[in-house]
């Protein structure tokens, strides 16, 4: 590789890390902007939610015309009704993190987040039959514990955090199905969402309980911004997906969860005595395991890829040609 080369592969994966660092930041930053949508309800900030992510996104769509997909979409109803489930599944995700920002429930929402990782493997098992190293199956267990620590800390089980991690690990796993990029799927699930969120907010305003339009152009202009909100990280997202390492991005993943965490207890002021803190220090303790495991896999596949690819290339012609099996 040249240095012009070179350069220009540094330079696209400081682009890339940049981005990521911008998607996770704003996801992990995103508690501020939900109490200011106060006092519509977490309901009414859903519906809105839904309907201007489509208008944003539909926007986007126009300015770069990338409308082939739809087509194809359209024409494979398996797929359709998988962008279907995964729409619900988000509606469910986004509604209860909503609804436990608003409530005071940060750091709880915040957990959910960090044992997705987790729950995203233990499906695998179970849906999937996948095979798991020594170390994962130590991570998931530990995982277990700690929810186990904190259902006896909240005199319940961590439920908001539990619906977090299953309903986002269960839209993993449908929009691996799917296969469509993250602009286009975001398009494709909130065209579902679109008519039953508008259909609540006409319902909402008929029984004059709407808060879009009688709070002010300021508040209507915040709703309005939750497609914004809502599709400019996933955009980020993509941009640093497509630029840097996959074990890059799943280190970049936790910052989310870390500042929710640190919101909740320092802004927001949320109690953590020490039974959650224990439990948290066991999911941490997890993930540091999981991460672990990763980059020495990670490791060891490129000192074999390398390997091959030295083997490959020290094997003068002719040895080649022999190996190659006749026609």
């Amino acid at each position: 590789m040249d240095s012009g080369a070179a350069g220009q592969s540094r330079s696209e994966q400081r682009i890339g890390l940049l981005n990521g660092f911008a998607a996770y930041g704003m996801w992990g930053l995103v508690p501020l902007f939900w109490p200011l949508l106060k006092p519509a309800g977490a309901a009414e900030i859903l519906a809105h939610r839904m309907a201007w992510s489509l208008v944003f996104v539909g926007v986007a769509l126009l300015f770069i015309r990338r409308w082939g997909w739809a087509r194809e979409l359209i024409r494979q109803p398996r797929r359709l009704g998988l962008v279907a489930i995964a729409a619900a599944v988000i509606t469910v995700n986004w509604g209860v993190y909503i609804w436990s920002v608003n409530s005071g429930h940060v750091v709880e929402a915040s957990l959910g987040y960090f044992i997705n990782p987790l729950v995203t493997i233990a499906m695998g098992v179970l849906l999937l039959g996948e095979r798991l190293r020594p170390v994962q199956w130590v991570a998931v267990a530990v995982g277990l514990a700690a929810v186990l620590v904190l259902a006896f800390g909240y005199g319940r089980p961590p439920w908001i955090s539990l619906c977090l991690a299953f309903s986002f690990a269960t839209y993993g796993l449908v929009k691996k199905k799917v296969n469509l990029s993250g602009l286009e799927s975001l398009t494709a699930e909130t065209a579902v969402q679109f008519l039953p969120a508008v259909g609540y907010l006409v319902w909402l305003g008929t029984r004059g309980e709407a808060t879009f339009g009688t709070e002010g152009l300021g508040h209507a202009a915040l709703l309005a911004a939750t497609g914004v909100v809502t599709a400019a990280p996933l955009v980020c997202f993509g941009a640093a997906a497509i630029r840097v390492p996959l074990s890059t991005l799943g280190l970049l993943q936790y910052l989310a969860p870390v500042f929710q965490f640190l919101l909740g207890i320092l802004y927001f002021h949320e109690a953590m005595p020490p039974e959650r803190w224990a439990g948290f220090g066991l999911v941490w303790l997890a993930l540091s395991l999981l991460t672990w495991d990763a980059l020495r896999t990670a490791r060891r596949n490129a000192v074999r890829l390398t390997a091959a690819r030295r083997a490959a290339a020290a094997t003068p012609p002719a040895v080649q040609g022999e190996r190659e099996p006749a026609a």
